[in-house]
């Protein structure tokens, strides 16, 4: 299937290049015409923006609410790169965590963790950097080093054309979508760039939206955008300070609408619909708010009961200890409980048995060495149903890359 000729140039336009292929060429942000913000689209973006606000404001009132981030951080990394077709799990990166040895973990297990990573350098990094191609270049050399596409330049730009669908060189006239070649790209970054600091630029989340469809258009990388183009979705809200913390994990929205999710995008490249794709975009920015919100008042009630029973099982204060720890980091072992603790390997191994009997946590390898422990009912929170975790993995956007 080749390009379609656009109907709209409102995105952009198919430009002819020298070597015979045309190429998308994205027209600078925002959009012209304006964007039409009729009454439909009004309402949803200030339905998101309540959403998000009330998210926020729950946040800020939870006992420890960097125990929700961390665990929300891992769920948008196993998600987002669940999108691209990997198969590892949020248990696969908790054990990861405890036990980077366990024989049970998935080959691509370290392409989630490595998210995990680049989503927290990059949230530490805004402290002393302003969003920017720069920053954007360091989070994806986070992202892809050491793991599958750590050959395709980690934190460079490419400097040659590539291409979504087909597989090798001479299928590059029947890709379904082509990129601005090097060249183009780098002047469409350098727009990107100026539209993010544009003190007259939309709304924060249409800003945001705009950014992310604009990002996956020009595919600045020679892999890894989906990913990076995911993370700046965080990084957008956070640096605008809508978010003071990264709870919104679209990716779960993303995910379960993935192949409408690829036809927004195709539907603002070829027809000019950024309307279409920013009513989707916030439809999912208010279902995944409203979700995390649940999910923070579900942690609080779940650790207000959990502290109860062992107040009357009359639990020794390291149980206690280990429960807050727990919360940070639900699957554990003997030696990761030891060292939360700071007592001996046999210590720590008495607590936990007292944990076990009360049936808080369970041992998940059914071995007697080396054993790991799981806190099912706090893992709960944050399971996808049955249907997302097995949702169709083809329907994925496949890149390649060629020296044309």
């Amino acid at each position: 299937m080749t390009m379609p000729e656009p109907r709209n140039p409102r995105a952009g336009r198919l430009i002819r290049q020298r070597e015979g292929y045309r190429a998308f060429i994205p027209a600078r942000l925002p959009p012209d015409p304006p964007l039409r913000f009729e009454a439909p689209l009004v309402s949803l973006l200030a339905t998101a923006s309540t959403d998000l606000g009330r998210l926020d404001g729950v946040s800020a009132t939870m006992p420890n609410p960097d125990l929700f981030v961390a665990m929300y951080v891992r769920r948008e990394a196993v998600l987002s790169s669940q999108i691209e077709g990997t198969q590892s799990t949020l248990d696969d990166v908790l054990t990861f965590e405890v036990d980077p040895g366990a024989d049970t973990l998935p080959l691509d297990i370290e392409v989630v963790v490595n998210y995990v990573k680049a989503m927290n350098y990059g949230l530490a990094r805004l402290d002393s950097l302003p969003l920017s191609l720069r920053l954007i270049k360091e989070i994806h050399g986070q992202l892809l080093t050491g793991v599958r596409g750590g050959d395709k330049s980690p934190g460079e730009f490419r400097t040659t054309q590539n291409w979504i669908g087909g597989g090798d060189r001479q299928l590059l006239r029947d890709a379904t979508f082509i990129p601005p070649p090097p060249h183009e790209m780098k002047s469409a970054l350098g727009d990107l760039e100026l539209f993010l600091h544009d003190p007259d630029r939309p709304h924060p989340l249409i800003t945001c939206a705009l950014a992310h469809a604009q990002f996956e258009t020009i595919h600045p990388f020679a892999d890894g955008n989906g990913r990076v183009g995911r993370l700046l979705i965080t990084f957008l809200l956070c640096h605008a300070g809508v978010l003071r913390r990264p709870l919104l994990c679209l990716s779960h929205y993303l995910k379960l609408h993935r192949a409408e999710y690829y036809d927004r995008l195709t539907a603002v490249r070829f027809a000019g619909d950024w309307e279409g794709w920013l009513a989707f975009f916030l439809r999912g920015v208010s279902e995944v708010a409203r979700e995390a919100e649940q999910t923070a008042q579900h942690i609080v009630e779940l650790r207000e009961k959990t502290r109860q029973e062992f107040q009357s099982r009359d639990m020794s204060a390291n149980a206690f200890k280990l429960l807050d720890h727990l919360f940070f980091q639900p699957v554990t072992t003997v030696n990761a409980a030891k060292d939360a603790l700071g007592v001996s390997y046999r210590y720590a191994n008495d607590v936990i048995a007292d944990l076990v009997a009360s049936g808080m946590l369970e041992e998940i390898t059914g071995q007697r060495r080396n054993r790991r422990f799981r806190f099912a009912r706090y893992l709960a929170l944050f399971q996808e149903p049955p249907e997302s975790a097995t949702a169709d993995a083809t329907v994925q956007e496949t890149m390649f890359e060629a020296p044309i």
